[in-house]
């Protein structure tokens, strides 16, 4: 057995040892009480599910084992100047700070396993170039399920204890292939098909910057930022909830997986990105100038939110500080890029957006989150299509919502089956409280 599963199993089954004990005799505990508009708010704030690589405190942010960002950036194994993704993984699966040893030995592993079957770029090669490219990518990891040995152990006999397993192995295999299947998309898509070979020199995220075609180690280091903050964001958000709901099912975790790429495509979600930068491109051309004034925003965002249109990029359903994410992106520009009119909008922006948006009364959280910020960053060094933005973020998430679906299956974690009601349902509830309360 690899050194990695070892020591996950190992994690794994003490903890679920633990979790047993403790709900035979505290099942039955409330945990909190639900309101009427969180059951028609979309469930916000209830506590229904159990994620164990991260979690997100609304004046902190994200946490992935209890490490907010800044502390990672300290302690994880680095690529050049930046964190190595592999890092993360290996932290969220184990809830260790990996050594550089066990990082090179994963970024190895990796590097075995990203072969991609032939008759998956021949399906992209099926679908019109105009596509796009998260549908693409969708496509692509379905058709990729044919290699699941979870589906195929499942069907020779697999008890349950055993799921881990093979879940663990579709894990490591699919988020192996995922770049080279994005990068073949980008090059398909954006460059005539003129697709580039992996680097086997590089780490994961260095060759994918690689396969999209660009050799930049400034970029090299943006992807490995980009693809370590955008990891995991606890498992409330949709798609990390949709990877959750579909694998309760037992599907595999490419479908799991497939499944949260299409919850991760939606404009209130992953697309938000792409969004933000079409957003931006929208106002200089509006404005007529690459470098406007912070009055021009101020008017620009006024003008945004009177067509009752929001502004990309800002609130967050759950955080109500600035996003930490999008503050290492910002770190990050000032560390290594100097004069970019795209970077300063974006800054810009951030000091104009929040007073306006908190002087409306209603705004929850008038600040950033991380879309806000990458767009501009990806366009300053090239990669303007922002229509492939989502697709990145895709490649990333991968991370955070398959170690946790192992963690699901080495849990046992049930199928996930919460309760509907009816309007007459909610209306009869309220009237029966009118009638009690009228009565008492």
């Amino acid at each position: 057995m690899d050194p990695l599963k070892q020591k996950f199993i190992e994690k794994a089954s003490a903890l679920r040892d633990k979790v047993k004990a403790m709900l035979k005799e505290h099942g039955e505990m409330v945990v909190g009480n639900v309101n009427m508009g969180q059951v028609y708010g979309g469930a916000r704030d209830i506590k229904m599910m159990v994620w164990e690589t991260s979690e997100l405190d609304a004046q902190e942010g994200i946490r992935f084992r209890g490490y907010s960002i800044p502390e990672l950036q300290k302690l994880l194994p680095k690529g050049d100047k930046e964190v190595r993704p592999e890092g993360l993984f290996w932290l969220m699966l184990t809830g260790e700070v990996p050594t550089e040893d066990e990082v090179e030995w994963l970024r190895n592993e990796w590097r075995k396993r990203n072969e991609v079957p032939e008759h998956v770029f021949s399906v992209l090669e099926a679908l019109p170039k105009d596509t796009h490219p998260m549908t693409q990518f969708t496509i692509a990891i379905n058709a990729l399920q044919t290699q699941s040995i979870f589906a195929r152990r499942y069907d020779e006999g697999l008890s349950k204890s055993e799921h881990w397993d093979p879940t663990y192995e579709d894990s490591m295999n699919l988020i192996a292939k995922l770049p080279r299947i994005a990068a073949y998309i980008y090059r398909r898509t954006y460059h005539n098909g003129d697709h580039i070979e992996p680097n086997i020199n590089e780490d994961w995220a260095g060759n994918f910057a690689h396969m999209l075609g660009f050799e930049n180690q400034d970029f090299k280091n943006l992807m490995r930022l980009y693809l370590t903050i955008h990891a995991d964001h606890e498992g409330g958000n949709a798609s990390a909830h949709t990877v959750h709901l579909v694998g309760s099912t037992l599907s595999d975790p490419y479908l799991s997986f497939s499944a949260g790429i299409n919850a991760l495509a939606g404009p209130l979600h992953g697309l938000a990105n792409q969004e933000v930068i079409n957003w931006i491109f929208e106002m200089i051309e509006k404005l007529g100038t690459s470098s406007p004034s912070k009055d021009q925003i101020a008017q620009y965002v006024k003008d945004t939110l009177a067509a009752g249109v929001v502004v990309p990029g800002y609130g967050h359903a759950v955080l109500r500080q600035p996003d930490p994410r999008f503050m290492a992106q910002k770190a990050f520009a000032e560390q290594y890029i100097k004069g970019s009119d795209i970077v300063q909008i974006v800054w810009d922006v951030f000091e104009v957006v929040p007073p306006i948006l908190q002087s409306l009364g209603k705004v929850k959280n008038p600040w950033p989150n991380v879309d806000a910020h990458s767009g501009a960053l990806l366009v300053h060094y090239g990669l303007k299509e922002a229509s492939f933005y989502t697709v990145l973020f895709g490649v990333s998430r991968a991370l955070g919502v398959l170690a946790a679906t192992c963690w699901s299956r080495a849990l046992g974690m049930p199928l996930e089956r919460p309760k509907s009601v009816t309007s007459d349902w909610a209306f009869d509830f309220l009237a029966k409280q009118k009638q009690e309360v009228g009565v008492n």
